[in-house]
């Protein structure tokens, strides 16, 4: 059953020391910046990211890269021209670095979601990425076995969901978020709407309940306008 509670720190008390954390997002396009803020606040230390990037500026992810609570990224694009938090952190040797091919990052999180135990992709054969990974010649291409990534928790955003946890992303912030939902034990959701259950028709529904641990409702600089645009009609 999913659990509503109030505030962005409650969602967030429970993720431990150690834990390996998916986080949504495509820079900032569906990123639950809060979740992300109230985590830093936590105190978690010694965290392994899972993120497509390795933060922005001097907000959410890069902030926890900057208090060095993060041992180990996994991502795709380390490195932007704002992304001076993990530089830092990466040439003072204070931070591992997975790098991942974005398709190869995917499909590792939406196989773990599916049961997958490993598959093979052709992307990355033949380049340092590749190194110390099985490769497999089928139909006359070569593969690399790769594996699935798991997390003890997830942090993602939805634009609406029902008090039952379906979840509904709004256009590009449903990127990453729907199948880290599904590759971690505990999903954790900051919601922009909760309505009541049966308000959302279930063809529109992307992330089932069955899959929403936690939620909070929280208003983003996204809702305060919808809401000041709403009152001025």
């Amino acid at each position: 059953m999913t659990k509503i509670v109030k505030t962005a720190a409650d969602a967030v008390a429970n993720i431990s020391d150690g834990s390996t954390v998916l986080m949504g997002g495509f820079g900032d396009a569906g990123q639950p910046m809060e979740l992300i803020e109230a985590l830093l606040e936590s105190g978690a230390t010694d965290l392994t990211v899972v993120n497509n990037n390795a933060g922005q500026a001097d907000a959410g992810l890069a902030l926890l890269i900057k208090e060095r609570r993060v041992n180990k990224i996994i991502c795709s694009f380390p490195r932007q021209k704002d992304s001076w938090h993990f530089d830092e952190a990466y040439r003072a040797g204070d931070i591992e670095l997975e790098l991942v091919p974005q398709g190869n990052l995917a499909e590792r999180l939406r196989a773990a979601g599916a049961g997958i135990g490993a598959f093979f992709t052709p992307t990355g054969y033949g380049t340092m990425l590749a190194e110390g990974k099985e490769v497999r010649e089928i139909n006359g291409r070569n593969y690399v076995l790769e594996y699935p990534i798991h997390g003890d928790v997830a942090l993602i955003k939805a634009f609406k969901a029902d008090e039952k946890g379906n979840l509904v992303y709004r256009k590009t912030a449903r990127n990453f978020g729907p199948m880290m939902a599904t590759a971690a034990k505990q999903t954790i959701v900051q919601i922009e709407e909760i309505v009541p259950t049966g308000a959302i028709d279930p063809e529109n529904v992307v992330t089932p309940s069955i899959y929403t641990d936690v939620m909070v409702a929280l208003e983003t600089e996204s809702t305060a306008l919808a809401a000041r645009e709403q009152g001025a009609n």
